[in-house]
């Protein structure tokens, strides 16, 4: 995202004046309208009659409320690309003909600002081609706030991510475009919505055809979202995992 660079202060000037500040939210339609599609998602999706997903919803619509109210500075990031990234533009055609067409055409706004990561040090290079998110709010995106994250996950078509959990962290995922399942347990298409409680380990696997897009929010101790605790379950663990649950 463009910014003006900031004015060296004058000799004599003292420290805070003479200097600009960068944008605030509000400053940046585009992004102010991607963090206000989350908050109406959150606000009139339906909890399905779980008492856990309805709290879980008023957590993450007061935290973004909460941003939106105080208009911070935007954080310039590099955009970064990686080669799932390739699948977003698809991702988006097909999102913004779907039932989540408000979040995907706000993301569209953006989507060449988007700094792609992969939250590991490691990564396999099979999983390096097939995946990656970014996060649009929270202690390390553009737009800052230690309550909450926001962000996106993209997936190539016919993926498996591998089973793993977040110490700590509770999170639910929103299908924006494609079909998904978790732990083999159902199919989830756009509009769905996924809750997993801190520590719970799952296993997301994406269709054969189309890539797979999902808007995610996390809640947890500011320490922790700050530095997000990402484990892999050990290849024989999770196969005897499945093995388990199968027998």
């Amino acid at each position: 995202m463009a910014t003006d660079q900031q004015d060296e202060p004058k000799a004599g000037t003292p420290p805070g004046e003479g200097a600009t500040t960068g944008p605030r939210l509000k400053d940046c339609p585009d992004w102010y309208y991607l963090i206000r599609e989350f908050e109406v998602l959150y606000r009139q999706g339906s909890a399905g009659g779980s008492r856990s997903i309805r709290s879980h919803r008023k957590r993450v619509r007061e935290a973004v409320s909460a941003v939106l109210e105080a208009n911070p500075e935007m954080a310039v990031r590099a955009p970064e690309a990686k080669p799932v990234t390739a699948h977003l533009g698809r991702a988006l055609d097909i999102g913004e003909r779907g039932a989540m067409q408000g979040l995907a055409r706000a993301l569209s706004r953006v989507s060449g600002q988007l700094t792609w990561e992969y939250g590991y040090e490691k990564v396999s290079p099979a999983l390096a081609r097939k995946y990656a998110y970014c996060e649009v709010m929270g202690p390390n995106g553009p737009v800052r706030t230690g309550r909450l994250i926001i962000g996106f996950v993209l997936f190539a078509p016919n993926t498996t991510y591998p089973q793993h959990s977040h110490h700590e962290i509770e999170e639910s995922y929103v299908s924006i475009a494609g079909a998904w399942s978790e732990n083999d347990a159902a199919v989830y298409a756009p509009g769905s919505l996924i809750l997993n409680r801190a520590g719970d380990e799952h296993r997301i696997t994406t269709g054969e055809q189309e890539p797979c897009l999902l808007a995610y929010a996390w809640s947890g101790p500011e320490a922790r979202l700050k530095l997000p605790e990402m484990k892999l379950t050990p290849p024989r663990q999770q196969k005897a995992r499945r093995e388990g649950r199968s027998g």
